[in-house]
């Protein structure tokens, strides 16, 4: 299925000059190449609320998922009437993206600043960093934050499980709280309660860097690239079936085709690729080449840029059994906390390898129907969302594959090796503390 939408109006090419990944690892690299963290420039009460509305009209968007509008987020915890806490979200758990890990550690003084920045702006004075254990990110980053003597706010380093619903914002939340880093139930909202029963600020890390930019070069520098409704650049990972896997630096609104080019183009030939990650869209190939990516799902008939992340698919994969297997570790990922998540998402995920390995009949076809359309919108937290959208996506984006296995054999792609990437067992969190 070929998708249609209007093309956002865009400013300057799909390749802006690096923005936030260049190389500046330490203190000293990063004031050399961005300057100064600009404090004085919004002091006071009037400085903050200045911050507030050059972000507002930056237009910047969550880069970390949701896409929600920065400026109403810092408005509304800035309004709470309370002092805040700012939670910084680097806790990059989708298994198709790296563009956090990459952005801390190429430039995290960028991150912090922007951190710092929020944190003036809605009055905050405690700012903690949430990561995934591991790998020493950690605690290169408390390094970084030691040398950081003038910083007005407390800082923190939180090291979460590696669970794929644990970056979620009121599992980060709960955590800090809690040590138990399972989502919560709604409401109240974060910017109303959340850390220590405080006003909470959560962003993801790559918006608290632009967030910086915008504080250091002002609202219509930011907006020089991207669209009217998605401003700016934003880091994305392609992966798959390109010659160049890794994260990339683009403006919103460069059509898909352009994207898969700036990895060194296809491998191979394509049929399709899965658009935001594990929660995202699979949109089939050729034809869906002109598809502006951008956060705002205005014009983009819903297919966004979600957590950043791009997986090619060749065609000599099959997008069922891939998406099989992302069900199941999804499933496996559930905090168990609600029905659509314990019951829900494994019995989706039985479906779907059936369907997968030629042995669904229109029968069980149907019954995946239902249980997909009984989850959706009935889970404690978005998971069970998520989940569903990506398998609906697969059986509209692969019917084609579906009705051969509908007959009870596989498509050829089903013998293929695994593409889409998940954690090994070992690397997986059994606990939530």
């Amino acid at each position: 299925m070929t998708l249609m939408a209007e093309r956002p109006q865009q400013r300057r090419d799909t390749r802006p000059a690096p923005r936030l990944l260049r190389a500046a690892g330490t203190l000293e690299e990063h004031r050399a190449t961005y300057g100064d963290l600009p404090l004085r420039a919004f002091a006071g009460e009037a400085g903050q609320r200045r911050l507030i509305d050059t972000v507002r009209r930056a237009g910047l968007r969550g880069r970390g998922g949701g896409g929600y509008p920065t400026g109403k987020k810092l408005a509304a915890v800035a309004e709470a009437g309370r002092t805040p806490v700012v939670v910084a979200n680097g806790c990059e758990s989708e298994p198709a993206s790296s563009k956090d890990r990459a952005l801390l550690s190429y430039a995290p003084h960028l991150v912090l600043d922007g951190a710092v920045l929020a944190a003036h702006a809605v009055g905050a004075d405690r700012v903690v960093l949430c990561v995934e254990r591991g790998a020493g990110l950690a605690d290169r980053l408390e390094q970084e934050i030691a040398r950081r003597r003038t910083d007005p706010v407390r800082w923190e380093v939180a090291r979460l499980p590696r669970r794929y619903v644990a970056s979620e914002s009121s599992a980060l939340i709960k955590y800090i709280n809690t040590g138990d880093a399972r989502p919560t139930f709604a409401p109240p909202r974060t910017a109303e309660r959340g850390v220590a029963g405080r006003p909470t600020l959560v962003d993801n890390v790559e918006t608290l860097a632009h967030l910086a930019l915008i504080a250091l070069r002002g609202a219509e520098w930011f907006r020089a690239v991207g669209t009217d409704t998605d401003p700016g650049s934003t880091l994305i990972t392609i992966g798959g079936a390109v010659h160049r896997p890794g994260v990339y630096e683009i403006a919103p609104g460069t059509r898909l085709g352009a994207v898969l080019d700036l990895a060194g183009g296809p491998t191979e030939p394509l049929s399709a690729a899965l658009v935001g990650g594990y929660f995202g869209t699979w949109v089939t190939l050729p034809g869906n080449e002109p598809l502006p990516l951008s956060h705002d799902p205005a014009g983009t008939l819903g297919v966004t840029i979600g957590a950043g992340a791009i997986v090619a698919l060749p065609a000599g994969s099959c997008g069922l059994v891939e998406t099989a297997r992302v069900a199941r570790y999804l499933a496996e990922e559930s905090a168990g906390q609600c029905g659509p998540c314990v019951f829900g998402l494994p019995a989706i995920a039985d479906d779907m390898e059936a369907v997968g390995y030629g042995r669904c009949s229109p029968a069980v076809r149907q019954r995946l129907t239902r249980r997909l359309a009984v989850v959706n919108g009935r889970g404690a937290c978005s998971h069970p969302d998520g989940a569903t959208r990506l398998v609906n996506s697969a059986l509209s984006a692969f019917a084609e594959d579906l009705q051969t296995h509908l007959g009870g054999a596989t498509c050829r792609g089903a013998a293929a090796d695994p593409l889409l990437p998940l954690p090994a067992a070992r690397d997986r969190d059994g606990s939530w503390r």
